[in-house]
């Protein structure tokens, strides 16, 4: 039962970073944060990306250990947490 209720969060957390903005390469640039709050746990490492060199925002890009990637706003509490713990 709990392991059903884990692999079901788990989809919806692939549903939902599937729909966001992402960042294939250093080519490309985030274009909109997602509004999903990441739990620390799927993170494995961020790049940060800044708006006075190719792209137009600044923005933290986490990478998950599910190979997905997910442009979030640097400003927020949330954010600047993750950031401290990894």
């Amino acid at each position: 039962s709990k392991g059903l209720v884990l692999v079901s969060l788990l989809g919806l957390l692939v549903l939902l970073l599937c729909g966001t903005s992402e960042a294939q390469s250093n080519q490309d640039c985030c274009l909109s944060y997602t509004k999903v709050r990441l739990p620390r746990w799927a993170l494995k490492g961020y790049t940060e990306q800044l708006s006075n060199e190719v792209c137009d925002i600044h923005a933290i890009i986490f990478h998950t250990y599910s190979g997905l990637n997910a442009c979030v706003n640097p400003k927020e509490g949330w954010v600047k947490k993750h950031l401290l713990f990894l």
